[in-house]
C-alpha cells in the first residue's frame, strides 16, 4: 500500500536557459517546478559553473510565515537564503531553495487555512529530496532547514537525505515556545491562552475562544496548530542516523543558544557550531537590538563567512 505521506509528483520542469545570477559568472540559476496534487511549487536551482562531477546539493528550507525562497517576506527584504545559496555555489555545492506552498510563485499550491497541516510542508520537502536524489549530477543530498524549516527538514530528512543541517532551529515544540512568548503578556491574554494551547497540544480543538484571542486561535487555524504542536525537535533529531550539523548564532533575537544545545544533547553525534554575534538572518551584529533589527531590511549586508565555511566543511567531509 502506498504510504499516505508520499507526495504525488507529476513532473519536474527545469528551465533550460540558465542565467548567471547577480552578474556573477561563477554560478548559474534555473527555475524548477515541482508539480503536486495540490498545485505547483516553484524553486531555484543554483549550480556552480565548474560543475564538478558528482557534486553535493543542499535543499534549503525557509522559516515560518510568508517567507519566500530568498528569505524575504512582504515586510522585510534581507535575501539571507539567496546569499547562502550563492555562497555555497562558490564552494562547489549546489542548492535548491523554494517558495513554500501558498507563497510567492507557489501560490497555486495554497490550501485553505482549515485544510493546511504541518505535514504538507514536510511532504513538500520530501518531494524535493526525492527529485534531487534522482538527479545524476548530485552524489549526495543534504537538507538545510532555517528556523521553522529546521523542524520540517529534520523530519523530511529521515531515511531520505544524506545529511542534515539545522540553522537557527528551535529545540522545543511550538506549544512550549508559544507559552514562553506569552508569559510576559497581561493576564487577560496569558491566562486564557495557556489552557487553549494545552488542549491543542493534546490534539483537541477548542470551541469557546475569548474575543481578544480569536484572531490567533480561530477555529480554522486550530487543526494546523495541532499538527504543528505534535512534533518535538528533540525527539525528531534523535531519530536521524545521518551526519547532523547544528548551527546557531549567539546574537539571535528569535532562537537561543539553549535551543541549539537541546538539539545537540538529543543527537549526541551531531556537530554543534555556535557563531559569535551572528543573528537570525546570518548577519554578524555587535550592536544592540535596534542594530540587529535593522539588518532584516538591509539586503546588501554580507552573511557570516563562518556560517558558509562551516557548512561547506561539513558537506565536503561527509
Amino acid at each position: 500500500m502506498k504510504k499516505a505521506w508520499l507526495p504525488m509528483i507529476v513532473l519536474l520542469l527545469l528551465n533550460v536557459s540558465l542565467m548567471a545570477a547577480d552578474n556573477d559568472t561563477s554560478f548559474t540559476e534555473s527555475t524548477v517546478v515541482l508539480h503536486t496534487a495540490n498545485g505547483d511549487i516553484s524553486g531555484t536551482l543554483t549550480l556552480p559553473v565548474s560543475r564538478p562531477s558528482g557534486m553535493p546539493v543542499a535543499l534549503i528550507i525557509a522559516g515560518s510565515g510568508p517567507t519566500d525562497r530568498n528569505g524575504n517576506n512582504p515586510m522585510m527584504k534581507n535575501e539571507s537564503l539567496q546569499k547562502l545559496a550563492h555562497a555555497l555555489a562558490l564552494n562547489n555545492i549546489a542548492s535548491l531553495r523554494f517558495d513554500k506552498r501558498g507563497i510567492g510563485d507557489s501560490k497555486s499550491a495554497a490550501k485553505s487555512e482549515a485544510d493546511l497541516r504541518f505535514e504538507d510542508y514536510i511532504n513538500d520537502a520530501r518531494g524535493w529530496i526525492a527529485l534531487l536524489k534522482k538527479d545524476a549530477r548530485f552524489k549526495k543530498v543534504f537538507v538545510a532547514g532555517h528556523s521553522e524549516g529546521s523542524l520540517i527538514g529534520m523530519i523530511a530528512a529521515l531515511n531520505m537525505a544524506d545529511g542534515f543541517i539545522s540553522i537557527s532551529g528551535a529545540g522545543r515544540s511550538a506549544d512550549k515556545i508559544l507559552k514562553e512568548q506569552l508569559a510576559n503578556q497581561p493576564p487577560a491574554v496569558k491566562d486564557p491562552s495557556f489552557p487553549i494551547i494545552d488542549s491543542l497540544a493534546m490534539g483537541k480543538t477548542v470551541d469557546s475562544i475569548p474575543k481578544i484571542l480569536f484572531a490567533f486561535f480561530r477555529p480554522s487555524v486550530q487543526p494546523y496548530m495541532i499538527s504543528w504542536f505534535h512534533y518535538d525537535p528533540q525527539t525528531e533529531i534523535k531519530k536521524l542516523t545521518v551526519p547532523v550539523l547544528i548551527l546557531q548564532g549567539t546574537n539571535d533575537l528569535q532562537v537561543t543558544v539553549e535551543d541549539a544545545n537541546l538539539l545537540a544533547r538529543s543527537n549526541t553525534k551531531a556537530q554543534l557550531a555556535l557563531i559569535k554575534n551572528m543573528n537570525h538572518i546570518f548577519r554578524i551584529v555587535e550592536g544592540d537590538r535596534r542594530e540587529n533589527l535593522a539588518t532584516y531590511i538591509t539586503p546588501t549586508l554580507p552573511i557570516s563567512d563562518e556560517l558558509v565555511n562551516t557548512i561547506a566543511a561539513f558537506v565536503n567531509k561527509h
